[in-house]
């Protein structure tokens, strides 16, 4: 009789090695890359501590078929998130070809000061945010024309990235129409509005503090020279596109697809293809002009010039442009530098290294929790808990871990959760302190962790490093930390009515 075969769990040393080993290879990454270590280096490194967790787990008793379709599994949740990031790349391009970005670059150096722009920037973030319930969305909208406005002032772009940041972050938690905020009280087992009015006592303080400390930044900026900055890039804009209010239809389209709960995907594609049509119809004369630059229609051969011979130059242009900027963006060739790399980027290629750098952190997350090392590495942390700000704290830690780990912030809000709901239960804490706890670690703690889809997506549609704008993302900073200080002093800890045995 064969003898059954036997799994060891892996040691606290064994599920230590392949973070250490993952920390040692990400420094190297960026001492050796610096701002480029994102585009391969960080893949790499990710990739081999992976390798380093298999080998353990093999070692353990682990099974290759097993682990393997762990990263299956694993890469698979992240597939919505890249059908996303896609459709946003899309997004982008066909909004910068529209004018729709153009034109709210144009009036934001119309309508912000200089002295409040940083502070204006995260509440607007915020407002717009908290009425979709989507930091990506706002990021991706509102976010990508304020870095414009702050570059077109000479306004720093990673203390711009931080207010964005902060201010959709902010919107996005306290938003019931945001996924995270359902989710988190769906795994603690509270109720989402019970939820919503007990995180404003984390909430509201961490964002009262960042805004003060953006006015302050700002009034610290030297602004000397700005506003003939702002009006000569505004005479760039107003030469190069049709600038008027009718280009932001398809900025409005998109708010109220989702305010209507439209699924992510759904709503940015159809914004992107509002765009679209948008720039047909307003945006000829800057179609024709990347028309001009492209290869000329009698110079083609074969089947492209049988089938382009029928068709108008106009028409011709117009599929050859819009199509590129789907998949490609746009490329502006102007005499200005700024202008050029102001809306030069979008389309879906741009977003293949984001959707690479997701893959690789999502690999490397899922085979340290198929082989029971994430869990071994939490009983670890939660055996030194003793009291409820200890408690309150090691959650924070392991929601921090988690989005370091398996580079996802829903996995970084449900495991940390399943694992402590029941301790909070013991200790007789009401579920609205576990929930409050994984959305105070878990939800802003994503986008400041450059492989975290979160932080990969930001990187992505901001163009801000996160190494860079993480300094400046004070309401995510501030928020974990308060979160700590509450438990060790007792703080609005809401309490069971009768104590669990």
């Amino acid at each position: 009789m064969s003898e059954k075969h036997v799994v060891k769990t892996p040691s606290l040393l064994d599920s230590l090695t392949p973070i250490i080993v993952m920390i040692a290879l990400l420094t190297a990454a960026v001492s050796f890359f610096s701002d480029n270590s994102s585009y391969g280096p960080n893949q790499i490194a990710l990739l081999l501590s992976a390798g380093v967790a298999i080998i353990i787990g093999l070692k353990n008793g682990n099974s290759w078929v097993g682990i393997e379709k762990a990263i299956t599994n694993g890469i698979s949740i992240s597939l919505g998130a890249v059908l996303i990031l896609l459709a946003v790349g899309s997004l982008i391009g066909t909004w910068l070809l529209a004018g729709t970005v153009p034109t709210l670059i144009y009036y934001g150096l119309n309508i912000l000061n200089p002295a409040w722009f940083y502070a204006a920037t995260c509440i607007i973030c915020g407002l717009v945010s908290m009425a979709i319930g989507s930091s990506w969305t706002t990021a991706a909208t509102i976010g990508v024309a304020l870095l414009a406005v702050a570059n077109g002032l000479g306004l720093d772009p990673a203390i711009t990235a931080g207010a964005v940041i902060s201010g959709a972050y902010f919107g996005d938690k306290i938003s019931p129409l945001s996924e995270t905020t359902n989710l988190a009280p769906a795994v603690a087992g509270s109720e989402l509005f019970d939820h919503i009015r007990y995180m404003l006592y984390t909430t509201l303080p961490s964002i009262a503090t960042a805004l003060i400390l953006f006015v302050i930044l700002g009034f610290n900026e030297d602004v000397a020279g700005t506003t003939e900055n702002a009006l000569a890039l505004n005479q760039l804009l107003d030469k190069h596109f049709d600038i008027s209010v009718f280009n932001l239809v398809p900025l409005v389209i998109l708010l109220a697809l989702a305010v209507k709960r439209m699924p992510a995907f759904l709503a940015v594609s159809l914004g992107a293809i509002a765009g679209a049509i948008w720039a047909m119809l307003f945006q000829q004369e800057f179609i024709m002009s990347l028309a001009a630059e492209m290869p000329n229609v009698d110079e083609l051969d074969g089947l492209r010039a049988f089938v382009l011979s029928f068709v108008s130059t106009e028409v011709w242009a117009n599929i050859t442009v819009v199509w590129t900027a789907f998949f490609d963006g746009v490329s502006v060739s102007s005499d200005s530098e700024m202008l050029n790399s102001l809306l030069s980027r979008g389309g879906m290629a741009g977003m293949l290294n984001t959707v690479w750098l997701i893959i690789c952190a999502l690999t490397f997350g899922a085979v340290l929790e198929h082989l029971g090392m994430l869990r071994k590495i939490m009983e670890s942390i939660l055996a030194g808990a003793k009291s409820v700000g200890g408690l309150i704290t090691s959650t924070v830690a392991t929601c921090i871990g988690t989005n370091v780990i398996t580079a996802d912030q829903y996995m970084a809000i449900v495991m940390p959760g399943r694992m402590y709901k029941e301790e909070y239960e013991r200790r007789g804490l009401d579920p609205v302190v576990l929930s409050r706890t994984l959305e105070d670690s878990g939800t802003l703690t994503s986008p400041l962790i450059p492989w975290n889809t979160c932080g990969a997506y930001m990187y992505s549609v901001l163009a801000v490093n996160p190494l860079e704008y993480i300094f400046y993302c004070f309401f995510n900073l501030i928020n974990p930390v308060l979160a700590c200080i509450y438990g060790y002093a007792g703080y609005k800890i809401k309490m069971l009515a009768t104590k669990v045995a």
